[in-house]
């Protein structure tokens, strides 16, 4: 494996967890259908853009919050609120995404978008 893998794979791990990292991992080797785009998750998304100088993971998983939000990509918004969370945000940053949205996204996004991070934070424990 390639540096860069390995280096996309630690990123994927501290930001998903160990399962994720470990799903992408065998994306490498996989021959399954609609396996490649783990490569190109490690490939581009993380070690392209998660990796770039000039914002860090925090401010990074901010503006994913905030990207999906207005988009209503709610199975992914639960993802990245929890990379949020490992990427250093705190609950009431992420509640403050939530409620700014609001205004750019619209009540219906951003209402269906807070029942979705409520539903994961919940999950984890992090809320009651």
């Amino acid at each position: 494996m390639s540096e860069q893998y390995t280096a996309s794979l630690k990123l994927a791990e501290k930001m998903l967890g160990e399962r994720a990292a470990l799903a992408l991992r065998s994306s490498l080797t996989s021959a399954k259908f609609g396996m490649r785009r783990g490569e190109l998750t490690l490939d581009f998304v993380l070690d392209k853009l998660w990796s770039r100088p000039g914002l860090d993971l925090r401010a990074r998983s901010l503006v994913t919050l905030g990207i999906l939000i207005a988009l209503g990509q709610l199975d992914e918004l639960k993802t990245q609120v929890m990379a949020a969370v490992r990427n250093g945000c705190t609950i009431d940053e992420i509640d403050e995404a939530l409620l700014h949205s609001t205004a750019y996204a619209g009540f219906p996004r951003a209402s269906q978008a807070t029942a979705a991070a409520a539903e994961t934070l919940k999950a984890h424990g992090l809320i009651d």
